[in-house]
């Protein structure tokens, strides 16, 4: 992982990114509006020994008593005894959670703080804590009661009353808000990112199926409502990218070009159908004599999206109702045959993997120059590795950001372990920012019809 990844990865997630600052913004704003002000007031004291002589020893002896004294005392500015001389009750307590005494080091200082909500209190509590001390070590440092004390205690600063408060501070909070927000959102999606096994990138699917990846179909809102390329005249980047899996289709095996070619995926809702009415119109419009069969025996989809009869078709050829020449209809202006699947039998996958199906194959390769079929998933049933046993091939599609990684693995182990020929995958459902999908569109100003598409027996 480089940084262009990090930076990939924040682009693509950048909306939610926004949010989780905006929240961290709105929670700092109200912590710190709900966070009463603390001052703080600071008093400092000198630890001195008394020199009764004035020698240079004596001095000396004085100076090392203050010395060992003071990181004492830093402990004992804040007892209970000193405390409670300067307020009764509950309040000592809580008086010596905001006292904070401290040695300087290297010094014979002592500085001790006070914090409080009001300004004026924490410096009248800091003065009354330094007087009630210098009383206490003046009391307890005498060798006996009419002696003088061998350690005295001077005020050196007395507590100013603060002007500004310590905390809560806005900039400071919002900084730590946003940074933190931040870092959580992006350990989030980075985490999110690496446990996510799902297909995004032709090389992730590359990696996946072990074939190479022969298309990238973009992404569009209304392909729902509209999932055929006719739209727009066949001009935009969908289009296209089918016009590039053509092509590419013609150079998988110049000497083993297949005629009959399964399209399937691992799961429904990946694409499948849709790629198959694309390339078959795709290929037609080439100039290919294509018959596009409907495999899907349990949901076909071919008959809606292409706007024909599907209630008379390849089960009805199968089991003897009809002839093949007279299921076949002719659609679209590029003249494109289509084998609906007929009615749903109660026996699709021995109705596929049949000698018939195997015939009828025959005879469509015969007169055309790629049959095209549309199969059901192959993980969920056994349908599509049935049909794809008898053809030239098949062809994989994967939906971005849904089909997963183990599972494409497991596709194409299942058509290898029947010895199928797995000429390429396709990337499906690409969104258009994605660096996996690239499309050259064009620009023009002009009132596009839908399609009149009229079924044409034969």
């Amino acid at each position: 992982m480089d940084l262009l990844y990090y930076v990939r990865l924040a682009r693509r997630n950048w909306l939610f990114l926004l949010l989780s600052m905006i929240l961290a913004v709105g929670a700092a704003l109200a912590i710190t509006a709900n966070t009463p002000p603390k001052y703080v007031a600071t008093i400092s004291m000198l630890v001195s020994g008394y020199d009764k002589e004035g020698s240079l020893s004596t001095a000396y002896q004085a100076g090392m008593l203050s010395a060992q004294r003071v990181h004492s005392y830093a402990s004992l500015l804040s007892s209970r005894r000193v405390v409670g001389q300067i307020v009764k009750g509950e309040d000592i307590g809580r008086l010596q959670q905001n006292i904070t005494a401290e040695a300087v080091p290297g010094t014979v200082f002592l500085r001790a703080t006070v914090t409080d909500t009001d300004p004026a209190r924490a410096s009248q509590l800091a003065n009354a804590l330094g007087d009630r001390f210098a009383e206490l070590i003046d009391q307890i440092e005498r060798p006996t009661p009419r002696s003088r004390p061998t350690v005295k205690i001077t005020i050196v600063d007395q507590a100013d009353v603060p002007e500004e408060p310590i905390s809560p501070r806005p900039l400071a909070n919002l900084a730590v808000a946003v940074l933190t927000a931040l870092l959580a959102t992006m350990t989030a999606i980075i985490l999110r990112d690496r446990l996510d096994t799902t297909i995004k990138t032709s090389q992730a699917l590359q990696e996946a199926s072990g074939n190479s990846t022969l298309g990238v179909i973009g992404y569009e809102r209304d392909a729902r409502h509209y999932p055929l390329i006719l739209r727009d005249r066949g001009r935009s980047t969908r289009s296209e990218a089918f016009r590039a899996l053509r092509t590419n289709l013609q150079f998988i095996g110049v000497d083993r070009q297949p005629k009959s070619l399964v399209v399937t995926s691992c799961l429904p809702g990946e694409g499948k159908s849709s790629t198959s009415a694309n390339l078959a119109i795709t290929l037609a419009q080439a100039g290919w004599r294509v018959v596009l069969v409907d495999g899907d025996l349990r949901r076909p989809s071919i008959p809606r999206y292409l706007g024909i009869e599907g209630a008379i078709g390849l089960t009805d050829v199968l089991i003897d109702r009809a002839r093949l020449d007279e299921v076949i209809q002719v659609w679209g202006e590029a003249g494109l045959s289509v084998l609906p699947s007929g009615q749903i039998p109660p026996n699709p996958s021995e109705l596929l993997g049949s000698g018939g199906m195997r015939e009828v194959l025959a005879q469509l390769t015969a007169a055309y120059d790629m049959v095209i079929i549309d199969a059901p998933p192959l993980l969920p049933i056994t349908d599509a590795a049935a049909i794809a046993a008898l053809c030239d091939g098949a062809l994989l599609v994967a939906r971005y950001g849904k089909t997963r990684r183990e599972h494409m693995a497991r596709a194409s182990e299942l058509l290898s372990s029947i010895n199928v020929r797995v000429v390429g995958t396709v990337l499906n459902f690409v969104p258009s920012g994605n660096n996996a999908y690239h499309g050259y569109g064009y620009e023009y100003q002009a009132e596009v019809k839908k399609p009149v598409k009229k079924p044409v027996g034969v």
